[in-house]
Order: C-alpha cells, then sequence, then structure tokens
C-alpha cells in the first residue's frame, strides 16, 4: 500500500516514529474466522480509514493493532520488533475505543485527568482545561458524567486527543460516532495537526469523515473475511 505523506510533516517528524507493521494477520472470534491475509502498514504521517462490513472484525483488528489482543495468526510489529514485546510501543500508542472511557461517578475535568495520569500525559489543571476548551467542553468541565449527553461524553474522551504534543500512533475506533457537525470539524483538525508533526492514525468509521478531513486511504476488510 502507498501512502503518500501530509505535506506538512517534516521528514524528520517522520522519522521519529516507527511504522506499524501487520502482516498475514488472521483473527478468530470463536468457530468464525473474522478475517485472514491482512498485510497493512501504518506510517508517520498516514492516515488510514479502515473499513467493511458490520461483524467484518474491524474492531477486533484494531484492538490486535493496539497489542489489546493476540491474532490467530501472523505477526504485528512496531519497528521490526512484535508489539507486545516493544517497551516503546504503549508510551506512544492512543488507543480509544468505541465505548466512552469517562467514569460516570467523576465530573468530567476529574475523568479528563485520570485518563491523563493514566496514559502519562500531561495532567496539570491548565492542559486538561485546555484540552476541554478544544472539544467545546469547557462549560462542561464542572459536569458530572452521567448528566452528558452521547455526544458530550465522546468529546471528553476525545479531549485526551487534545494533550497529546508528540509524535504516536492514533488507535481509534468510530471517533465520529455522536458528534454533531463541530465535533467531526474538531476531531479532524485534531487528526491533520497530529499528522503534521508526524503521528499516524488507523481508524474506523461508519460515519464519512467529513469534506475537511485529512487525507485517508481507506481499507476494506470484505475481501479478507
Amino acid at each position: 500500500m502507498s501512502i503518500t505523506p501530509s505535506a506538512s510533516a517534516t521528514s524528520s517528524d517522520a522519522r521519529e516514529l516507527p511504522t506499524l507493521t501487520l502482516s498475514d494477520l488472521a483473527c478468530r472470534r470463536g468457530n468464525r474466522v473474522l478475517f485472514r491475509g491482512v498485510n497493512l502498514a501504518v506510517r508517520p504521517a498516514h492516515a488510514i480509514w479502515l473499513r467493511g462490513r458490520n461483524g467484518r472484525g474491524k474492531t477486533s483488528l484494531l484492538r490486535l493493532a493496539a497489542g489489546l489482543s493476540v491474532p490467530e495468526s501472523g505477526n504485528i510489529l512496531w519497528g521490526g520488533t512484535p508489539v507486545r514485546q516493544a517497551t516503546g510501543y504503549a508510551p506512544r500508542r492512543v488507543f480509544v475505543g468505541h465505548a466512552n472511557a469517562v467514569k460516570d461517578d467523576l465530573t468530567v475535568t476529574e475523568a479528563l485527568t485520570f485518563l491523563a495520569r493514566l496514559h502519562e500525559r500531561p495532567d496539570d489543571a491548565a492542559s486538561v482545561r485546555a484540552a476541554l476548551d478544544r472539544v467545546g467542553m469547557g462549560s462542561r468541565r464542572d459536569a458530572v458524567v452521567r448528566t452528558l449527553s452521547q455526544g458530550q461524553r465522546r468529546r471528553a474522551t476525545l479531549a485526551r486527543l487534545a494533550l497529546e504534543r508528540d509524535a504516536a500512533i492514533w488507535i481509534l475506533d468510530e471517533p465520529y460516532d455522536a458528534l454533531d457537525a463541530d465535533g467531526v470539524h474538531t476531531v479532524n483538525a485534531l487528526l491533520k495537526e497530529h499528522l503534521a508533526r508526524g503521528g499516524s492514525v488507523l481508524l474506523t468509521s461508519h460515519l464519512h469523515p467529513g469534506d475537511d478531513s485529512p487525507a485517508m486511504v481507506e481499507f476494506d476488510l470484505d475481501p479478507f473475511a
């Protein structure tokens, strides 16, 4: 697969982030093989939109790529080292699942601060406040998470992306889900900034990312079923 890097990413930035390589990958759930023979490289300053029918295994592939589960066969390498053995992988990987990772009993600020500390990202009050402002949640920063709408919960979860400062690989499961047009625009702006600093993206979305999204190469899982 050939992908042209974002024009705003410098070659020095791109060299700082290893390539994530999925080689001859197969995934089984119970007695069913979801996909087999998947070969995919997620390079610095590249964005890949993973597509496929419901139940094809998109979320399973993301979890494999994140090192959260083990494939039926094949290899997942980070700069040539298996991801589950690569000590530098977890600190440079951001995984945002389809379920919002914000705790109901915390305020929005507390929930984001907890995530920041858990993943060793900036957790000072100014950084957390700026991240929430960036995703349009500044006015709700003291609200308890359980009082939020689904779209607001998604924004609060995605505020984690606004805390990122260095090149990393973002693995995102349905990042646009439940967002309005402004929310989609904000996510696309964060993605563009991320790619510009040499980061990479692997995401799924059943919604079109919109006309202002960064350039993405589509990878369809259907032929690998």
